[in-house]
């Protein structure tokens, strides 16, 4: 019993991977790109992480996730990066990337964040918001700091990007405040799409990933639905967006390694992990369908 255990266990490690593996050699369009990575946002489990840190994790790994993207909660880890990574790494999860704050990567305290998560090897530490993003001002201040944090990270092989909210296209100088960003930032910054919040502002996701190709490395994949619509669910395959389109534009323009699931509503009875799977299993329709 013990052995057929030990194989399922590894047996449920190798299924993520051989699942991109395989969509990306049937893309119909002859890309021979990969389908991104399955990552989720960990702010979707905010409050069982603070119940229960070590077994959430367990049950989004045993969900089929290659990853999480770190939220500033780490449970019994949070002076004990080395042992949060070897407890993922007993999941068969990597960090595909922390948000984080401008004040934590600021000239005081940039050393110590960066020991830190240096021990989690992310691919991305990601501003998750900052109110400045939407001010006539402040966006300069925000194109700047994004700037200077791309060429400070450079050397340990991060990423630095910026996650949107809705009044990033706010109207701002005949375009948005989003498209100010991109234009004034290092090509090697990540624009890190929420396609929910970009929805839920009236613009279409699909549009910024090919507005600005190679800009999302890591894009997150949520509902947020439009105001007055009905007969829709805040779960991926049941709500608005046309994730197909989406997927093949991250896949071919976008520069796409990370998909990062997010879910901030529970919908009727559904736990945040009943959320999480009925999304997953939503999204991984249109996968197949590539």
């Amino acid at each position: 019993m013990k052995k057929y255990k030990k194989f399922m266990y590894v047996l449920l490690a190798l299924i993520p991977g051989m699942f991109n593996s395989a969509v990306g050699h049937n893309l119909k369009s002859g890309e021979s790109k990969a389908v991104p990575l399955l990552s989720v946002q960990l702010w979707s489990v905010k409050d069982l992480l603070k119940s229960d840190f070590q077994h959430t994790l367990k049950q989004l790994s045993d969900m089929g996730f290659s990853a999480v993207e770190l939220a500033g909660e780490f449970g019994p880890y949070q002076q004990n990066p080395a042992g949060l990574k070897a407890y993922l790494d007993s999941l068969n999860l990597k960090v595909s990337g922390a948000h984080v704050s401008f004040e934590a990567l600021n000239d005081k305290n940039f050393e110590q964040t960066l020991a830190f998560y240096r021990q989690l090897a992310p691919d991305t530490l990601i501003i998750g918001w900052d109110e400045r993003a939407w001010h006539p001002q402040g966006i300069k201040e925000v194109v700047s700091l994004l700037n200077k944090l791309d060429k400070k990270l450079a050397p340990y092989n991060i990423k630095t990007g910026f996650h949107n909210h809705e009044k990033e296209f706010n109207d701002f100088q005949g375009s948005t405040y989003w498209d100010y960003l991109a234009r004034h930032t290092s090509d090697s910054v990540v624009l890190q799409q929420d396609v929910g919040w970009t929805t839920y502002a009236g613009k279409d996701p699909v549009d910024y990933v090919k507005k600005y190709p190679g800009r999302t490395f890591t894009t997150h994949y949520k509902v947020r639905l439009p105001e007055g619509v009905k007969g829709k669910l805040p779960l991926i395959g049941e709500d608005t967006i046309d994730w197909l389109a989406l997927l093949k534009a991250n896949i071919s323009v976008g520069g796409t390694k990370w998909i990062v699931i997010e879910q901030e509503e529970y919908p009727g009875n559904l736990t945040p992990i009943g959320a999480i799977a009925r999304s997953k299993k939503g999204l991984e329709r249109y996968i197949h369908q590539l």
